[in-house]
This record gives structure tokens, C-alpha cells and sequence, in this order.
């Protein structure tokens, strides 16, 4: 299916960009959501209409989103969880926990904003993680998975 991202799409495009993708992907995700429509003729020439005021809602985005990452470069997260005598947790870590930790700390991240590339953290110490507000901005932090004492 031929579509119009109304917004930068991570791996796809950018705004503007006429793409084609599978039909599943764009009637189940990407129009819901309203990042994308079909790519009539209608629908391209009313996006070139309103691209001005497009770009600058995209714009705002991206400085909001360059804020948030210099509010959260060199952030430390700390986080409590049980653990055994050998350092190892019993459960884990995951990005809700990390979102939850940056949320109390008054940052407004999103879980599938953090991304954890190795999986869950199962083990307790310091770990680099990696907040992602935009597409175009990426901020690593620190986690300290400290054992609850009893």
C-alpha cells in the first residue's frame, strides 16, 4: 500500500515521504495512529497544503525532545529490587521499572522510550542503558540496581 508519513517514521522516512509498505502495517499501525495516510491524489495534495504546519508540530517535537535528553544526560536511576548473596536478582529489571524510576525523578518517559538492548537487567551493579524521547535524539543513563535489604 502507497502511504504519506505525517511524521518521521524510525526505518521508514520522513515527513512527506511517499512509501510503500505492507497493507497490515499501515491499516493496523500506522494511520490509527495517525502518522501516515493513504496516498491518493486527494491526500497528497492536501498534505502539501498543510506541510508548513506539519514541519513545525514536528519541529516542536524534536526540541521538546532535545530538552528532555540534556535534562537526562549524566541521570543516575536508582533501583531496588530483591537479590541473592551472589548479586543476582530474583526477577529483573525491565523498561517499565527504568520509565517508573525517571518518572518519580519528574522526567516524562514513556516505557518504549527505554531501550534496553541486552534484555531485562538481572543482576544487581551499575548498567548503561539507553533513553530514546525521539528518533533523533538518544541519551544513555545510568542504572544502579542496589539489593533490598531485609
Amino acid at each position: 500500500m502507497q502511504i504519506i508519513l505525517l511524521e518521521k517514521v524510525d526505518n521508514l522516512g520522513n515527513l512527506g515521504d511517499v512509501v510503500k509498505v505492507k497493507d497490515g502495517y499501515a491499516r493496523n499501525f500506522l494511520i490509527p495512529s495517525r502518522r501516515a495516510r493513504r496516498a491518493t491524489e486527494a491526500a497528497i495534495k492536501e498534505f502539501e497544503v498543510k506541510r508548513a504546519e506539519l514541519e513545525k508540530v514536528a519541529a516542536e517535537k524534536l526540541a521538546a525532545a532535545q530538552t528532555l535528553g540534556e535534562q537526562l544526560t549524566g541521570k543516575t536511576v536508582r533501583i531496588v529490587q530483591k537479590a541473592g548473596v551472589d548479586g543476582r536478582l530474583f526477577g529483573s529489571v525491565t523498561n517499565q521499572d527504568v520509565a517508573e524510576g525517571l518518572d518519580k525523578m519528574g522526567l516524562k518517559i514513556a516505557k518504549s522510550q527505554v531501550r534496553m538492548p541486552n534484555g531485562p537487567l538481572k543482576t544487581v551493579g551499575e548498567h548503561a542503558v539507553t533513553v530514546s524521547p525521539h528518533g533523533d535524539v538518544v541519551v544513555e543513563i545510568t542504572v544502579m540496581v542496589v539489593a533490598q535489604a531485609d
